[in-house]
């Protein structure tokens, strides 16, 4: 049984946005590598794309989680919120993906790899749509304020009065 009141917005559950954070990016991903027979994006569709979507929604969404109704994460317009977080984790994801593709391909291993030249790419693009699509969503489950009932004319109407 539900404990959600008729009408009331579904509620916000972190492990759910994770996990569609990680399978929507990973079979989109996936599938167009094997449709374009690019195995190298097939695997990078399981690990650096849905991998890095996944961490984004879990460390945005449990920050999200956490504000009160007053932050300016709940007050600001939907698309404000969506787009100031997305911003900010295509940038870190951004230099991350440049730390990364810089200093990898110097461990002896990971010399002949082809995959930390896709970081810059993958990381912040993974991260803005993780970071837009986990904003929207939470913002969706907040409950909306109550919109203030103004009555302009505080006189009885007699033709709404029944005797």
């Amino acid at each position: 049984m539900s404990k959600k009141a008729p009408g009331a917005p579904p509620r916000f559950v972190l492990r759910r946005e994770v996990l569609t954070a990680y399978v929507m990016p990973a079979l989109m991903a996936g599938l167009g590598g094997a449709a374009t027979h690019q195995p190298e994006l097939m695997l990078a569709a399981v690990t650096t794309i849905a991998g890095t979507s996944a961490v984004v929604a879990a460390l945005i969404g449990a920050r999200l989680r956490r504000r009160p109704p007053h932050a300016w994460a709940a007050r600001a317009p939907r698309v404000a919120v969506a787009i100031v977080l997305a911003v900010t984790a295509a940038a870190v994801a951004l230099a991350v993906g440049l730390a990364g593709a810089h200093w990898l391909p110097r461990i002896p291993a990971l010399a002949d790899q082809a995959w930390p030249g896709r970081l810059p790419v993958d990381l912040p693009l993974s991260s803005a749509i993780a970071a837009t699509l986990i904003t929207i969503r939470w913002r969706a489950c907040r409950p909306h304020p109550a919109a203030p009932q103004h009555r302009n004319d505080p006189a009885p109407h007699p033709e709404r009065q029944t005797s």
